[in-house]
Order: C-alpha cells, then structure tokens, then sequence
C-alpha cells in the first residue's frame, strides 16, 4: 500500500515549486530588463504601417528594421527601383529574417544567406549588409525583366534556393518596408528608439558615417550636412572624425533638394530604423517629428516645419579623455 506523504514532506514540495516559480519569475524579468535595456533588439521594436490607411502593418525588431533601411538605401543609392528593393527585402526575410547570421546551410552567411564557396564574396564580405545588399542588386540586375517577374521568379534567379516558392510569403511586409524605406509612403514607420548600450558610436561623426555606410559618398555629396548643438549658429561643416565634446544632444540637417519629398522621407525613415545604434532622439522633416520613447506613436504634426531638410537631433558624445 501506497504511504500518504507526510506533512513535512507536503511542505517541502511546496517550497521547492514556489522557488521554482520565483526562479522562472526572476528570468522573465531579466529578459524584459535587457529588452528595455537594449532597445528591444531581439523582440518587435519597430512597426511599419500601410499608408493607404487600410489598417495593414507588420512589427519588426530593431535589429531587422536597420538591416531593412540598409538594403534599401544601397539600392536606391545604385538607383534601382521601389521593386528591387521589394525583391530584395523579401529574400532576405526568407533566407534570413533580416538578421545577419553567421551560419546557416553549408557555408551560408548573412542576410541573403549567400555562399563563400559559390562566389558571392569572402566570409567577412557576406557578413558585411552592405556588401552582401550590393552584390545581390549586381545578380538582380542581370535578370531580364526582373520588374515585370512574380517576386518568387525574381528572387529565385538570384537565389537558386531549394524552396523557391517560400519567397512569395514575404511580399506583403516587404512591401509596406520598401514603400517607407525608399520613401514612398511617408511618416508610415516607426520604432522605440531605446538606446543601445551595446555600441558607442553617436553624435553627428557616428551619423554621417552610417549614411555614407548606406547611400554612398557619391550620393551623400549632394547633401551637405549642417552641425549644430547646444544652440549655436548653423554653419554647414563636415563633422570631424573625433568625438563632440560635452553633453547634451547634437543636430544633424540632412538638406532635401524642393520637390525631392521621397528622398526626404527615406533618410528619415533610415534615421528612426536607425535611432537605436546611434541614440537618435528626434527625427524631423516635413511638418511631421518623430521622437524615441515607443513604436506605438505616431508621426505627429509640428508647430513649424523643417527647412527644406531632415534634421536629426542625436545624444551627442562624450569626449574622449
């Protein structure tokens, strides 16, 4: 016959499945600290929105919304159409959900999961986005009438994947993505912009660097950036090469030439998928400001607007002692 547990017993079984609830209770609440703490990098940070107003949206983390802005920003700085970037956007979301892994099948690496051993480039070139974006517009580019192709049949040319068919799954977000990211739907994406304590670059230096990473120096020539902080007078510079002395925060204006409102929407769009990494505040431009604290607010309107740019308000950095 089978003993009743004793009293004793009974009690000890009960502090053994509260600890283990405290101890559960205790990870959860690490988890949600280094989410806040990081700036939600591994969870949705981000959310990019229909600007259609037909209620259509898709959340990302803020690591895949980066990665977004720069496929997209080497692609128009190539000068390859919205539906490139869309093609673009959509294999990576398959290969990879836009996040630069450093495996995967064989000797796939990166976003595009791309090949060593195939040509594609070595392995720290592939784990470069920027590289591993490029090289993939180069092999799009040479498909006849890749426009004009179902993106499954598009990204397949390019790809040579196994599941070709998967590709059209990811069509729906990678448009609304390209649609903000090349600025053709404007103040439609949004993230919380916590800042990321993982890296330490910011301030004007860290911000014209990260555009040039991106559209390149020959398209980044046509803007040139004004620096301003702590209320001084504008002055059009090129930012040093070290860090800004002091505290408080720096303004960066982005010049938009008039009737370039799609660029313009882009390069404020590719500060806020940015805002994290680079302890972007503020992001204004056509009337509109966004400002970092959480994905769920919207583009609102401002009292005046911007003139004629983007301007983009950083923490600025601490000197170097």
């Amino acid at each position: 016959m089978l003993q009743s547990p004793t009293p004793k017993k009974r009690r000890r079984g009960r502090l053994l499945r509260l600890s283990s609830a405290f101890v559960v209770l205790l990870a959860v609440a690490g988890y949600l600290l280094v989410q806040y703490v990081t700036g939600g990098r591994g969870g949705p940070g981000c959310k990019v929105v229909s600007g259609k107003d037909d209620g259509q949206a898709y959340e990302f983390s803020q690591e895949q919304t980066m990665n977004a802005a720069t496929i997209a920003a080497v692609g128009t700085g190539r000068g390859m159409p919205e539906r490139a970037v869309t093609i673009a956007l959509a294999t990576a979301l398959q290969e990879s959900q836009l996040v630069n892994i450093e495996h995967g099948d064989l000797d796939s690496l990166g976003l595009f999961q791309q090949r060593p051993s195939q040509g594609w480039g070595t392995k720290k070139e592939i784990l470069d986005p920027t590289y591993a974006a490029g090289v993939f517009y180069e092999h799009l580019a040479k498909v006849n009438d890749y426009q004009q192709l179902p993106l499954t049949v598009a990204a397949q040319r390019v790809q040579r994947s196994g599941y070709p068919e998967a590709y059209a799954k990811h069509e729906p977000e990678a448009t609304l993505l390209s649609a903000a990211l090349t600025g053709q739907a404007a103040a439609t994406l949004t993230c919380q912009g916590l800042p990321d304590s993982t890296r330490a670059n910011t301030g004007p230096d860290a911000v014209r660097a990260a555009l040039v990473r991106d559209f390149g120096r020959t398209a980044l020539k046509e803007t040139g950036a004004e620096v301003t902080g702590d209320g001084s007078a504008k002055a059009e510079s090129t930012p040093s090469t070290g860090a800004s002395a002091g505290g408080g925060s720096s303004t960066v204006t982005l010049p938009v030439r008039s009737g370039s409102t799609r660029t313009g929407w882009q390069l404020a769009h590719w500060a806020v998928a940015n805002s994290s990494v680079l302890h972007i505040e503020r992001v204004s431009y056509a009337g509109r400001e966004w400002a970092a604290g959480s994905a769920d607010d919207p583009w609102h309107s401002t009292a005046t607007k911007a003139s004629g740019g983007v301007r983009i308000v950083t923490e600025r950095q601490t000197a170097r002692k």
